[in-house]
């Protein structure tokens, strides 16, 4: 209780640094949530074909998964915070070539296939980037906050991220009715310009890589084998994993809303939204709250109750219930991200950290996409509501077997290792 009284929520907002790391962030996933959002409804006003909008999401996934291990590498190998810079100068050309393509009279003289195709050429681009950025990301914020803050940096991190991508396309559809779609891609190469600003107030890190001029491939073997090693590690990105592929109800939203629930694009538009605000709210108390005390417990409770949300989700024929259903499926999966968060950043040494987080970027990375071709695949064989009742199920024997396979990780407490 004297412990829980003398927790400070506040704790890693007290570090300049920090404060400008969460700044960038925002600003960053704020400008990458509008920019999806805006060429998805580019590509489909042009095309009129729903594939248009599969292929979006492919031609991304596919760089940002094959590029991820090399990526940790080079982030592993160089200094953080030019990484970033980089990266970031890169999404605004990408987004500047956008501004072009969206604007009308680029439409007046290009064929619609030659424009779509740019947009697919440069989402690609945008691909290889984000592998670069997710572990640079990852390895600054282990750089800037000390150990014993960084729980409390993981909630506020992660709560960011929550926020612009909760925000980020709703803002975009506003966007795109007041002010237009070349306006609108012009606002995001601005937020991305305003997260380079925030991100030169953060000093050049140094290199805490003993291995540096390390032959790649030996390299990648190395970070593999950490990771397949510490089975902390191991175990919370595989539940993440497997949590995210049968757990993946939102991929069948649109055939709940308009095929059981009944309830039109408004009651969707409430479905899709209820997980993340649920997400949010509970990052956001996260802050106020220890998760680091018998954490492993806490990780595999909290996603027993995900599957528990989810297959309810898919037994329910009450709007409302679905409703309340997802907004827990949120509420569980955003304490699984806090406690997973400090997990990674924890147990990762500072030399690895590129590396670890490439590596956890392709299980979760792989999950999202593998867990929506799951759902339709399983609602196809055996029913929409059978096939979220049974990933539900699923996801509920991957814990059950973790718990029982690796009682180390299910005792683990992270308390003592917050120095």
């Amino acid at each position: 209780m004297e412990e829980a009284i003398k927790k400070d929520p506040y704790s890693s907002l007290r570090i300049k640094e920090f404060r400008w790391f969460l700044a960038m962030r925002l600003a960053i996933v704020l400008a990458w949530s509008m920019q999806f959002v805006l060429i998805e409804w580019e590509v489909y006003r042009l095309t009129k074909d729903p594939l248009s909008l599969g292929l979006i999401g492919l031609m991304e996934v596919i760089p940002a998964i094959g590029m991820a291990l090399f990526a940790g590498h080079f982030v592993d190998q160089n200094e953080k915070k030019s990484m970033l810079v980089k990266c970031f100068i890169g999404l605004g050309l990408i987004s500047a070539f956008m501004c072009v393509l969206v604007h009308p009279k680029i439409h007046d003289a290009l064929s619609k296939s030659l424009i779509v195709n740019g947009f697919y050429t440069l989402v690609f681009f945008g691909g290889i980037i984000r592998a670069f950025i997710i572990p640079s990301i990852f390895s600054l914020l282990g750089l800037i906050v000390p150990n014993k803050e960084k729980p409390n940096a993981a909630a506020w991190s992660s709560s960011t991220w929550q926020v612009a991508a909760v925000i980020g396309p709703a803002l975009a559809g506003f966007l795109i009715g007041w002010i237009g779609a070349f306006s609108s891609m012009c606002v995001v190469t601005s937020s991305i310009i305003i997260g380079i600003i925030f991100l030169t107030q953060i000093s050049r890190k140094p290199i805490l890589n003993p291995d540096l001029g390390e032959p790649i491939f030996k390299s990648l073997k190395r970070g593999i084998t950490f990771v397949f090693e510490n089975k902390t590690i191991l175990n919370a990105i595989s539940l993440d994993m497997f949590a995210v592929l049968f757990g993946g109800a939102v991929a069948l939203l649109p055939i709940f809303a308009q095929d059981i629930l009944k309830v039109g694009s408004q009651g969707f538009g409430i479905l899709r939204a209820a997980p993340a605000v649920g997400g949010l709210i509970t990052m956001l108390v996260a802050t106020h709250f220890d998760l680091n005390h018998r954490a492993g417990r806490k990780l595999l409770l909290a996603i027993f109750g995900f599957g528990i949300c989810i297959i309810i989700f898919g037994l329910s024929v009450n709007f409302w219930v679905s409703v309340v259903a997802l907004f827990m499926s949120g509420v569980t999966d955003g304490i699984s991200v806090v406690i997973r968060s400090t997990i990674l950043q924890l147990y990762t040494p500072d030399n690895m950290r590129g590396r670890v987080s490439s590596v956890n970027s392709i299980f979760v990375g792989s999950s999202n996409e593998l867990g929506a071709f799951e759902s339709g695949f399983t609602s196809k064989l055996m029913g929409t509501v059978n096939a979220v009742v049974f990933g539900g199920i699923m996801t509920l024997v991957v814990v059950g077997t973790t718990a029982f396979a690796s009682p180390k990780f299910r005792e683990l407490d992270i308390k003592n290792d917050v120095k």
